[in-house]
């Protein structure tokens, strides 16, 4: 079952509980309250007539004549006919023989029970229920002792009185606010459950859009769409604005993912490609050096100086590997306050003996300490002096220079190269990346990435500016310490 029909149902079953309850108590209320106006009404109109003046002669005693007042005494009997004064009254002796009633009551009876006879005799009043000519009757009956004054009070005849009222349109109106109740009810539980229905979808539809979101995602493996919702920032609102976010970020994550998947299979490839190509020359040499007959010394010497070159470009290359698998598997390097002039002196001083044909000069203007890794930035250093080197011609100087501003410090190699062409600029940094400039070399193509990954892991920058003809300039900007 849906959210939006269970929300719906829980709705309509409270209002339909409560108003079934409200209605139960009004109508009882009201069937009670009329019932016992009803009853009171009776009890008094039975008092009236036991105890008032009797208007009327008891049977066999002559009418007074003269204009003469009537005695005062309680009532005693009936007219010489039986009929009695009033409306819906009727008087019954103690074995329940009627002995007289009004007008009204002509050729009809008021009932009374044997259980009610009963209970009359005992002293109590007694309700009950008719159908008397044709109309619903509410009687009650009384007993009383018929006359007073007599020697004996327990000798003197009870006589019963029964009074009576319709209820005809009593009932009738109960009738009718149970129907309006009932209809009522019925109307405001239906009328609950479609304005539920309506809210509940309205409430919900954001959350269908959700889900229809999320269904075109895991069709389209796009995580571009969004929620479109501009309802208020109530919990479905802030559930849409979270969704949009996650979406966000998994669209951002995603995209990483796919340039780290991206970058992993090239880096296979070119990995693939590099590592192969020094293989199949030592393979090569190999067969050459297996040759029947044998070749000759000299060539054969060549031939084991050109294996061990190749053996030591298949080392350089596994090591910077090596290297970029740690740094992207995330390990962090030890960071501490760093002085930079020693350092600097120390990888010219071993850059130096690399090219002694080339000169490098390095003279700091101030001593500045940076927040990094010894050795991670010194491998930075010999690669971007390496990399100057091999650019630039024999008796040329690469000049090394610090420099700081904002809390950070600049390192900054320059040669006087050939420079990058504009459009190979952005590619320098990747992998395996050689320009057209260094096809001819010796390179892997991986020391700029490795310094580039490396100054990362450090909290530094590294970018480099270059010109055709004039030379390159790669800057490294790392935190001072403090």
């Amino acid at each position: 079952m849906s959210i939006r029909r269970r929300l719906t149902l829980f709705y309509s079953t409270i209002l339909a509980l409560t108003l079934i309850a409200f209605s139960t108590i009004l109508y009882a209320t009201q069937t009670r309250f009329t019932y016992d106006s009803n009853k009171a009404n009776l009890v008094r109109q039975a008092g009236i007539f036991v105890n008032g003046p009797r208007p009327f002669p008891a049977p066999g005693e002559p009418s007074q004549s003269g204009g003469g007042p009537p005695p005062e005494e309680p009532f005693g009997g009936a007219l010489p006919d039986g009929t009695l004064p009033g409306r819906w009254t009727q008087t019954r002796s103690s074995d329940g023989t009627v002995t007289g009633r009004t007008y009204d009551l002509t050729g009809e009876t008021l009932p009374l029970s044997e259980k009610g006879l009963q209970a009359v005799l005992s002293g109590a009043g007694w309700f009950e229920t008719a159908q008397v000519q044709e109309q619903p009757l509410l009687i009650y009956s009384q007993s009383f002792q018929a006359k007073e004054g007599t020697a004996s009070r327990e000798s003197t005849p009870y006589v019963i009185v029964q009074v009576a009222f319709p209820i005809g349109e009593r009932e009738q109106s109960l009738y009718w606010l149970r129907l309006i109740l009932v209809v009522g009810c019925s109307v405001a539980i239906v009328a609950s459950f479609a304005i539920g229905w309506f809210l509940a979808g309205a409430a919900l539809r954001p959350i269908h859009r959700i889900t229809d979101t999320a269904q075109a995602i895991g069709a389209e493996r796009s995580f571009s769409r969004r929620v479109e919702h501009v309802g208020p920032a109530d919990e479905v609102g802030r559930l849409a604005v979270t969704f949009n976010a996650m979406l966000a970020e998994l669209e951002s994550a995603y995209r990483q993912l796919e340039g780290s998947l991206d970058s992993q299979r090239r880096f296979v490839a070119d990995a693939s490609h590099e590592l192969r190509t020094p293989l199949t020359t030592v393979r090569g040499n190999i067969e050459l050096l297996r040759r029947d007959p044998p070749i000759e010394a000299d060539e054969r010497a060549e031939i084991l100086v050109d294996t061990t070159g190749e053996v030591d470009r298949l080392i350089r290359l596994v090591n910077q590997l090596l290297v970029l698998a740690r740094v992207d598997a995330g390990q962090e390097l030890l960071r501490e306050p760093l002085p930079l002039k020693p350092l600097i002196e120390d990888v010219c001083r071993q850059a130096k003996l690399l090219a002694p044909d080339r000169s490098i000069l390095y003279g700091p203007a101030v001593d500045l300490s940076i927040m990094g890794n010894r050795d991670a930035l010194k491998q930075v250093l010999l690669i971007l002096l390496d990399n100057a080197l091999v650019h630039t011609a024999a008796g040329a100087t690469v000049e090394i220079g610090v420099s700081a501003t904002g809390g950070r410090a600049a390192i900054s190699v320059r040669d006087t190269g050939a420079g990058v062409a504009p459009d190979a600029l952005p590619h320098i940094f990747e992998r395996f990346y050689r320009g057209q400039v260094s096809r001819s070399g010796a390179g892997t193509g991986l020391g700029l990435s490795i310094a580039r990954e490396l100054v990362r892991a450090q909290d530094g920058t590294i970018a480099v500016e270059s010109q055709l003809g004039q030379g390159s300039v790669f800057t490294v900007t790392l935190p001072q310490a403090g």
